[in-house]
């Protein structure tokens, strides 16, 4: 008969997801022992092979859990600009703000996911990296939306990965109850973005158009 879970098996791995994650961003992933895992968890490592078979799995079950907690974020701001009847401009400002209110929380699970996805192996690499893009293909749509009159096929990609600059990295100088709150600074990228790409660029400025395509160039016949 297979062993049932204990009811709080869950919540277990949780807390040791939160070590773990903790761990990496202070140690790095490949520095980082089960033994030592186990420690930081004040339990054994044989119980700690009760809820996960290897540092792998654990690493795996963080960025996955990670990634779709981005999509939920994603799906639950839209839902919400629905609910509100909000304008495709306040959805996206919703967004920006959802994001960074899980960035505040989640700094340690941020850095593993922008620094040790390469440590997966193949398929679960491209689990996660996919939904990665899911969420960045979610943002260029939200971006779209909200500012029609300056996102278009050409400069999407580009002005959506700018946005990821300047939120992707706050983990590195934006600190929790510091003098700056992960709130106020999103009120700073929106605005930024209202100020940048709610009006036409100045004059003498040229929007970004796509280069001509490269003539592709054919074999000479023998």
């Amino acid at each position: 008969m297979a062993r049932t879970k204990a009811p709080d098996h869950e919540s277990q791995r949780e807390q040791i997801l939160d070590v773990a994650a903790d761990a990496f961003a202070r140690a790095s992933y490949p520095s980082t022992s089960m033994s030592e895992l186990a420690a930081a968890c004040g339990t054994s490592k044989a119980r700690l092979y009760h809820y996960y078979a290897s540092k792998d799995a654990i690493l795996f079950d963080l960025l996955e859990r990670y990634t779709k907690r981005l999509m939920l974020i994603v799906t639950e701001v839209e839902a919400l600009g629905q609910r509100r009847g909000l304008s495709e401009r306040d959805t996206f400002h919703e967004l920006i703000r959802a994001f960074l209110d899980e960035y505040e929380t989640s700094q340690t699970r941020h850095i593993a996911l922008l620094n040790d996805v390469k440590f997966l192996n193949d398929e679960q690499r491209e689990i996660v990296l996919n939904r990665q893009r899911d969420v960045v293909a979610a943002f260029a749509r939200q971006l779209s939306r909200a500012f029609p009159e300056r996102v278009a096929k050409h400069n999407q990609t580009a002005l959506t990965m700018m946005l990821f600059g300047m939120i992707n990295w706050t983990f590195t100088w934006l600190k929790p109850g510091g003098r700056m709150r992960y709130r106020d600074f999103a009120n700073e990228v929106i605005a930024v973005l209202e100020h940048g790409l709610a009006a036409p660029l100045p004059d003498g400025i040229e929007a970004a158009i796509p280069a001509p395509a490269t003539p592709t160039r054919t074999a000479p016949q023998s």
